[in-house]
């Protein structure tokens, strides 16, 4: 039986179907137009702070965030459909549905009304789930906010919590918060899909936006199957846009563990396409589902959460 989140989901679906490219191109830029200049001018100062989407500055002509979520649209209108019919809830159909109704008609009603204030960031505990032999592995632990949130949720149900982080001051603040943690193992690397060195680029909009590149540097980065050996339970990932080869990184314990993976899928429009189907390429005994925490006017915070299936 459909309902109306599946019928408006299809629906929009088929209309991009039948566009041109160039129809999909029109139309977003003439709705961005018909924005008032004050919110196009914060969109476009909250994009261009970043180098994750595209650049959009409409004084000089340039729209390549929107040729990003059109080459998002049309390139992927088959992936789209499976992810929407591999999630697992109507709170993430409606997600997904709010994040293609975003990109296409700037709506910011719907992408308000899944905002998730209910549980903390990450830990949906009908999904997220520990016990005394948890072992947690927080990569991009920052300053320790999601480890208080997931220490929060949880009080003492886990065993023991990795921390992954390259920035110094991050780092020092770590250590200090959590000196008289024995079980909270802070780890000063990288994650990735090969041993190598890597340079840490600076945000000049905060630490928590800090990214690595490939250039060689003197950033540790490792693999997550060659440091941690013992059986993880559960995975999150937020470090901004390297989720990928992180994953790749962790292929064994992905494949052998099939750990709860939480990870940001928002630094780049094709995460949402690429890291559910390298998930489901080295393990398909996984449930998806979408949980948002960002804002109501443009998308982030958008957080993939792979489950194991309940054996029958």
């Amino acid at each position: 039986m459909m309902n109306k989140i599946d019928y408006e989901f299809y629906s929009l679906i088929k209309k991009l179907e039948l566009m041109s490219k160039e129809e999909v191109y029109l139309n977003i830029k003439n709705r961005y137009l018909s924005l008032n200049e004050e919110l196009r001018s914060n969109i476009e100062t909250f994009l261009n702070s970043f180098n994750y989407w595209g650049k959009l500055d409409y004084i000089n002509n340039n729209f390549e965030e929107i040729n990003n979520v059109v080459n998002l649209l049309k390139n992927n209108l088959t992936d789209l459909v499976v992810l929407y019919q591999n999630l697992k809830d109507y709170k993430s159909k409606k997600i997904l549905l709010a994040l293609i109704r975003n990109y296409y008609y700037y709506d910011f009603t719907m992408l308000h009304e899944v905002i998730d204030t209910c549980y903390k960031h990450y830990f949906d505990p009908d999904l997220v789930n520990t016990t005394k032999d948890t072992v947690y592995v927080d990569v991009g632990s920052y300053i320790g906010d999601s480890v208080d949130d997931f220490l929060d949720t949880y009080l003492e149900e886990y065993k023991k919590i990795y921390c992954y982080e390259v920035t110094d001051s991050s780092i020092s603040t770590l250590k200090d918060k959590f000196i008289f943690n024995e079980d909270i193992i802070i780890r000063n690397k990288a994650l990735y899909d090969k041993k190598t060195t890597l340079s840490l680029n600076t945000s000049s909009v905060d630490n928590s936006a800090n990214t690595i590149s490939d250039d060689k540097g003197d950033i540790e980065a490792v693999t997550l199957d060659d440091d941690i050996k013992e059986k993880v339970n559960i995975i999150k990932m937020d470090i901004e846009g390297a989720e990928f080869k992180a994953l790749e990184g962790a292929k064994k314990h992905i494949k052998e563990d099939t750990p709860t993976l939480l990870i940001s899928i928002y630094h780049g429009f094709n995460d949402l396409i690429r890291i559910p189907k390298l998930i489901k390429s080295i393990n398909k005994s996984y449930n998806f589902y979408l949980r948002y925490y960002g804002g109501n006017i443009f998308p982030t915070e958008i957080v993939l959460i792979a489950k194991k299936k309940k054996e029958s």
